[in-house]
């Protein structure tokens, strides 16, 4: 049996590292499918105000405000070479949480609930310094369905990362990826 050795081709790699470099540093492409445009270098999250205590049926949860804040920060450090700055930055995010509530999803045969879901909803002004017509306000929601017999207390941890995560990719893909 005959096997084939591939050979290193020193031409065949240069090309492939200069396109890659290319397209990353041009704004063009990213490997996280963000589209940055070109010359735009930094970003800033102001705090997003939790005014879901506002709304009937909503359930105030003192810190949400922050955490959500801190969580969509560092998506965009992750998933950027972007820098954040605290002021005059070329991409701006702000907003409001304005939805942070518990409601039955299923019932039993005793018409109690079975299953409760958590449903947290941000509003969002996207502004880009760089190109207007790509800022936008926009809502964001997503939930975590949990056993009725347990409490926020019980689920909070594991439910706010599951619906920061979801949210904050959204709006990732909102302004940056264009999704």
């Amino acid at each position: 049996m005959t096997s084939m050795k591939m050979k290193f081709n020193p031409f065949a790699f240069l090309f492939y590292f200069l396109a890659c470099w290319t397209f990353t540093q041009c704004g063009i492409y990213s490997f996280t499918g963000a589209s940055i445009p070109p010359g735009t270098e930094t970003f800033q999250v102001n705090y997003f105000i939790n005014e879901a205590g506002n709304r009937p049926g909503s359930t105030i949860e003192p810190g949400l405000d922050q955490e959500f804040t801190i969580a969509l920060q560092d998506l965009l450090i992750n998933q950027t070479n972007l820098n954040l700055v605290t002021s005059n930055a070329h991409l701006v995010y702000e907003g409001e949480i304005t939805r942070y509530s518990i409601t039955p999803t299923t019932s039993t045969a005793n018409n109690t609930a079975a299953q409760n879901r958590l449903t947290m909803e941000v509003n969002v002004r996207y502004i880009n310094n760089k190109n207007e017509d790509d800022s936008f306000e926009q809502r964001f929601s997503f939930f975590y369905d949990f056993d009725a017999n347990q409490q926020l207390f019980d689920i909070k941890s594991a439910a706010n990362k599951e619906i920061f995560e979801r949210i904050t990719q959204e709006i990732f893909n909102a302004s940056l990826a264009k999704w």
